[in-house]
């Protein structure tokens, strides 16, 4: 924090194209691999079925994998660790017509040469309630935005929520691209992940954008440059600390919480470096393009202040009965 503690202002405006090019690289990198590659849709999206197993052992991945892929709807089935190296889970792309009325009583049966073992869960959806879960995921992702967009400029001002909005659009696009890089399975847990980095970079655009209302009443600069470049500097030391205490937090979760959520981790790790570089310099920097006037900002102010303290004079008077 002593780093940072020294009252020094940076020059984050003069920066900003170099990260405003880097932005659109991956921003248009992302929109192309997700033409291209897509999303891979799990079983919560597209519908399928998920077995969990634990084993008196250390659960043999290789020969468990081998097995399934003698039978042709579980060939392609996706075999990972659940918590620990003795608990398993079998994910697999279909119904429980596919293996009969029972898929836990084939998988056993197929299975039964790996060692001892009990099933300790069956669940099953099925591709209408996938792509019903799909929509109102897309949904929820849309509803964040527009309510996001409503509070912001409810908050400050039209060109404040444009700028917040393109910047979680950016993050979400990107953190997009990174699932389909990855192949990241899309499923109810990657929502959250995408949900939660929302979340993140907009409290941090929010600080940045209470700071800069704050300059805007308190410096006689009109420049907005200036008085960016001053608020995101004051309001580093913050950020800095939010962004690497949650960032160890989720490394620790990446390299010791096992494969189930191998994936969120991931997307919580791109999200918190994406979502703090569009705070600083994609929603802060917009405000520029958008052409915010720093005087007529503080007219807007000045006269909300100024009805606010005659709302409070009348309301003294009632109250004292002067009126």
């Amino acid at each position: 924090m002593q780093i940072f503690d020294n009252g020094k202002i940076y020059d984050f405006m003069g920066k900003r194209w170099i990260f405003f090019a880097l932005s659109f690289i991956m921003f248009f990198g992302s929109i192309a691999l997700l033409t291209t590659r897509g999303l891979n849709y799990g079983i919560d999206f597209s519908g399928g079925t998920l077995i969990q197993i634990k084993y008196d052992k250390v659960a043999p991945l290789d020969e468990i994998r081998a097995k399934l892929a003698t039978n042709e709807t579980l060939k392609n089935a996706n075999v990972t660790e659940f918590g620990s190296a003795e608990e398993i889970t079998i994910r697999y792309a279909g119904s429980s017509d596919s293996l009969g009325n029972d898929p836990a009583t084939t998988v056993s049966r197929i299975l039964a040469d790996t060692g001892k073992f009990e099933v300790r869960r069956v669940d099953i959806v099925g591709p209408k309630v996938g792509s019903e879960l799909r929509q109102k995921g897309i949904m929820a992702v849309a509803v964040s935005l527009v309510l996001i967009l409503i509070y912001i400029g409810f908050r400050f001002e039209w060109r404040f929520a444009l700028a917040a909005i393109f910047s979680e659009i950016h993050d979400v696009v990107i953190t997009l691209g990174a699932i389909s890089l990855f192949m990241i399975d899309v499923n109810l847990d990657t929502l959250a992940a995408v949900l939660t980095v929302l979340g993140y970079s907009l409290n941090d655009t929010i600080i940045i954008f209470d700071r800069i209302r704050e300059g805007i009443k308190e410096d006689h600069s009109i420049k907005l440059t200036e008085i960016i470049n001053e608020s995101v500097s004051l309001t580093l030391p913050r950020t800095i600390m939010t962004s690497v205490t949650t960032f160890l937090t989720v490394l620790v979760l990446f390299f010791f919480g096992g494969d189930m959520i191998h994936g969120f981790s991931i997307i919580m790790i791109v999200g918190i470096i994406i979502g703090t570089i569009s705070s600083v310099f994609i929603a802060a920097p917009m405000l520029v393009w958008f052409k915010f006037n720093v005087e007529r900002y503080r007219a807007h102010l000045a006269e909300k202040d100024r009805r606010k303290k005659e709302k409070e004079k009348i309301r003294a008077m009632y109250e004292k009965g002067t009126v």
